[in-house]
């Protein structure tokens, strides 16, 4: 049992300041949606609204004019976005030489205006205050090696809940369920509020855990996605050569439609960008529930002849990571959903505060009594000396 506590307490510390700042982080994030509506979401989508019923632009006609006002650079993806329900974003690479990332331009989809320059959600020196909070909980604004950091803060915190659960079905035995020893001290009292809302939050917390430890792999998870299943799909094409001047974007995406009923486009990568070959578009397309809506089935299409030479599907790490992305942020239930969320959230900040203080109240406890032990034993080595002489 020894070694059960030792591995809960030092598992427990290191992770515990990592874990402090995740949760304090991630209290505002489950309400994102709300928060962002009300602090910058608002002119984007008045501006979107006033389009009303109008047909969409023609897509062509977007991405051509997006183009033009940015010569040199090359279109990559164009993305639907969620921000809005007509709003297209539009990714661009610099020209080569140009050492930058990629610019995004946001763009009405009914009336076609371009309503100014928008940012990824990892973009936190360009976003709000929610992108800055979403870079800070998700890689410590330091990129893949703050991600790796947390995956390792998310393995070690595994190993803290699980140890916890062997440490408290043996510290039961004596008590019944959830009490909480008032009449003992305080270190007492706090030891048994800890315990009591560590085993409540422990599922949730097992769940947000491994959640969040798969949402820091998601670049590994995509590279080695395009590295083998993608490489796959485009195999056949490897040696036709490089599309200078593809077809139309909206057709490819009407032929992706067709190719998969009941799914819509979530976003197109163009020949020659991350997700696609130098001979395809790749469109993405998704569901229309909740969670089908995160499952996304690659198009290739021709970007020539536009004609489909493969439909893949994701495999199951990814689907398992686009799924796990709402959950860990409980975005799957509405309000209520993300209310509970956030009131285990605090119950986690209580038994984390709590699992400090006892651990340093411990250590109080034992510098007292070695101190006492130590005089004592300098007492009775003095009355020894002098029953001697």
């Amino acid at each position: 049992m020894r070694i059960w506590h030792r591995l809960h307490t030092w598992s427990s510390l290191i992770c515990t300041a990592f874990l402090l700042l995740l949760c304090l982080t991630g209290l505002p994030l489950i309400f994102h949606d709300e928060i962002d509506a009300l602090i910058d979401a608002a002119p984007v989508r008045s501006v979107v609204a006033k389009a009303g019923e109008a047909l969409p632009v023609d897509l062509d006609h977007i991405v051509a004019d997006v183009a033009a006002r940015y010569p040199g650079e090359r279109v990559q993806f164009v993305i639907w976005s969620d921000d809005g329900p007509d709003l297209l974003k539009v990714n661009l690479a610099p020209p080569a030489g140009v050492k930058r990332g990629n610019r995004l331009v946001a763009v009405d989809e009914h009336s076609g205006a371009v309503l100014g320059a928008a940012w990824s959600q990892r973009d936190w020196r360009r976003g709000n205050f929610m992108t800055f909070l979403l870079a800070l909980h998700t890689d410590l604004l330091m990129g893949t090696a703050g991600s790796l950091v947390f995956c390792a803060v998310g393995l070690l915190f595994v190993i803290a809940l699980v140890s916890g659960v062997v440490i408290y079905g043996r510290f039961m035995r004596k008590l019944e369920f959830g009490t909480v020893r008032h009449e003992r001290g305080r270190r007492i009292r706090w030891l048994d509020l800890h315990n009591l809302l560590g085993i409540a939050t422990l599922c949730w917390a097992l769940v947000v855990g491994a959640t969040g430890i798969l949402n820091t792999l998601d670049t590994m998870l995509f590279g080695y996605w395009q590295k083998t299943e993608l490489a796959e799909l485009i195999k056949p094409y490897r040696d036709l050569p490089p599309v200078e001047h593809p077809a139309s974007v909206a057709r490819a995406t009407e032929v992706a439609r067709k190719a998969v009923p009941g799914r819509t486009p979530s976003f197109v990568a163009y020949p020659g960008s991350f997700f696609s070959s130098r001979y395809h578009y790749t469109v993405f397309m998704r569901g229309e529930t909740p969670l089908t809506s995160r499952v996304l089935a690659p198009v290739l299409v021709d970007a020539r002849t536009l004609q489909v030479s493969a439909v893949g599907e994701l495999p199951w790490y990814l689907v398992a990571l686009e799924a796990s992305r709402p959950l860990h942020f409980g975005d799957y239930g509405g309000l209520p959903f993300k209310a509970l969320w956030a009131m285990l959230d605090l119950m986690t900040i209580v038994v984390l505060a709590g699992g400090l203080y006892l651990w340093f109240a411990r250590r109080r406890a034992e510098r007292r009594r070695g101190r006492q032990l130590s005089s004592a034993s300098n007492r009775d080595r003095g009355v020894d000396i002098e029953g001697r002489s």
